[in-house]
């Protein structure tokens, strides 16, 4: 999301060439004539598409607060959207969000629909690992069950065993809930799961502690309550997503990352968004 009059300054910020490669043809024609452009894993690809194009597009779901989702005006923002503008910032480039439900966001970035993800991905099976890389964590939280006031079967992750469970099937919360032997009820996202929780479609639901307190805190009237979660030793890092193969993409935002640490940024954004510094384990 560069304007051309950037381009040369991000070239030189991020790249020791800026020529087009086929690659980057390859993706512009499959733009023109409406078919997926392939992923981006050759190293340096993404540095130089940024910096041709002048864009970085991020995809995001736009609708899991505080993470990603429209303030009342209209805007997206969240915690994840406002650390990939700092990020972007750093870089001396603009960002655009895509947004994209959860089930096709990885399959989006793989088929080149996007450059990266920001939407609170830990990475947490050897598949995804082999396919992505994640960038330096900006917060750390751990997995969450809520069900409704009057459940009295759960006590531990074992319980929901044959108990429904309404959960995004791509998901690592889906994952869990699957190898914990409960019965998937398929949902788009959070917000769904949690209002079929309420209208007993689902028994429960698996999701971030960190969102499932907010959503907590703003509506205490939900009829939910919390019946399990991690212990603090269980915590997972989300960072942004890239195809592998871009290493030098990757070190770029890692050393981002690592300025906001230093400087203060991940932590005053942390406290904006939760009223406590996540961004250490």
């Amino acid at each position: 999301m560069l304007k051309h009059t950037l381009a040369l300054s991000v070239c030189a910020l991020l790249l020791s060439a800026c020529g087009q490669q086929p690659q980057q043809q390859t993706a512009a024609a499959s733009a023109a004539s409406g078919t997926p452009a392939p992923a981006a894993n050759p190293d340096g690809s993404l540095m130089e598409r940024i910096s041709s194009k002048g864009t970085i597009t991020v995809g995001t779901e736009g609708t899991y607060a505080p993470f990603t989702y429209h303030d009342k005006d209209g805007k997206l923002t969240g915690y994840d959207v406002e650390v990939t503008r700092a990020v972007a910032n750093k870089l001396g480039v603009k960002v655009e969000f895509r947004e994209t439900q959860w089930d096709a966001m990885l399959a989006g970035l793989k088929g080149g629909r996007f450059d990266m993800i920001a939407n609170q991905v830990a990475l947490t099976t050897p598949e995804r690992q082999a396919t992505f890389d994640k960038s330096e964590p900006y917060n750390w939280s751990g997995p969450m069950m809520l069900a409704r006031a009057d459940e009295t079967r759960i006590k531990t992750l074992d319980d929901i065993k044959g108990l429904n469970a309404a959960q995004t099937l791509s998901s690592n919360y889906g994952e869990m809930a699957v190898a914990a032997q409960a019965k998937i009820v398929p949902v788009d996202g959070m917000a769904q799961a949690l209002l079929l929780v309420q209208q007993r479609r689902a028994d429960l639901t698996l999701n971030d502690s960190l969102a499932l307190l907010d959503y907590l805190k703003k509506t205490p009237d939900s009829g939910l309550k919390v019946v399990w979660q991690a212990a603090g030793d269980k915590k997972v890092g989300a960072g942004l997503v890239l195809n592998k193969g871009n290493t030098e993409a990757l070190e770029k935002i890692n050393q981002a990352m690592r300025e906001l640490h230093q400087d203060g940024t991940l932590k005053k954004l942390s406290e904006e968004f939760f009223g406590a510094d996540v961004t250490v384990k």
